[in-house]
C-alpha cells in the first residue's frame, strides 16, 4: 500500500506524481532497507510513472514506518497490515494498493493500475518450499496438509487481515511465478544500479 504523510498535498496517486514531477528528488520515500521489496517497490514505481524520489533506506520496516510519521521521509509502500491502521487513523494517506485488483481490507483504495498506471502489479506473496531432495510423497503430504489449514475460517480471516489472498498453485505454477518475479526484480535493481550492503 502507498502511503504518504499528511503533509503531502496530494490525496490521489496522480496528483502525487504530479507533485514528484515538479520537484524532482525533493520527496523522500522510506523502505526497510536496500533492496528490499519496499526498497524495489518504490523504484518500480519511479520507472513506470517517470518521476524521480530520493531512497531512504531504514534498518526495518518499523523504523522506516516512524521516519515516515515523524516526517523525514514523505512517502513509503508498506505492508497493510503495518500501515493501515495509520492511515485509518489519519496519520498517514493511503493513495493506492500495488497488487493487480483490490484488497478486502483496503477496498476504498485504489490500485496503482487504477490510478493510471496499467499493468503495474506489485503482490506480497509467500510459498511453501521444501528442499529439492525431499521425496515426492512427503512434498505432497506437506502441500496437501497445508491446503487442508488454509480451509479453516481461522487460517483464512488470520491472512486476509495481513492483507494476502490466499491462492494456490502448483509446483509448475510456482516455478513459473519465481522465474517471471525474478527477471521483472533483477531488471529493477540493474536499472536502479542497486547494490547489496
Amino acid at each position: 500500500i502507498l502511503v504518504v504523510h499528511p503533509s503531502v498535498p496530494a490525496k490521489t496517486l496522480k496528483e502525487f506524481v504530479a507533485l514528484a514531477k515538479q520537484k524532482p528528488g525533493a520527496l523522500n520515500y522510506a523502505s526497510s532497507g536496500v533492496g528490499s521489496t519496499l526498497h524495489l517497490t518504490g523504484e518500480l514505481l519511479k520507472k513506470r510513472a517517470g518521476f524521480d524520489m530520493v531512497h531512504v533506506a531504514y534498518k526495518g520496516a518499523g523504523p522506516a514506518i516512524a521516519g515516515l510519521l515523524g516526517g523525514e521521509t514523505q512517502v513509503m509502500v508498506g505492508a497493510v497490515p503495518s500501515t493501515i491502521a495509520y492511515a485509518t487513523a489519519g496519520r498517514l494517506r493511503a493513495l493506492a494498493t500495488t497488487g493487480a485488483k483490490r484488497h478486502k481490507v483496503t477496498a476504498e483504495i485504489p490500485t496503482v493500475a487504477e490510478s493510471g498506471y496499467p499493468g503495474f502489479e506489485v503482490n506480497w506473496w509467500f510459498a511453501l518450499l521444501v528442499p529439492g531432495a525431499t521425496p515426492k510423497s512427503i512434498a505432497e503430504r506437506i502441500r496437501n496438509e497445508a491446503l487442508k489449514a488454509l480451509q479453516h475460517a481461522d487460517v483464512q480471516t488470520t491472512v486476509v487481515r495481513m492483507g494476502l489472498d490466499p491462492e494456490t498453485s502448483t509446483q509448475a505454477e510456482l516455478a513459473a511465478r519465481i522465474k517471471r518475479e525474478t527477471g521483472v526484480w533483477a531488471g529493477v535493481i540493474k536499472e536502479a544500479g542497486i547494490r547489496a550492503e
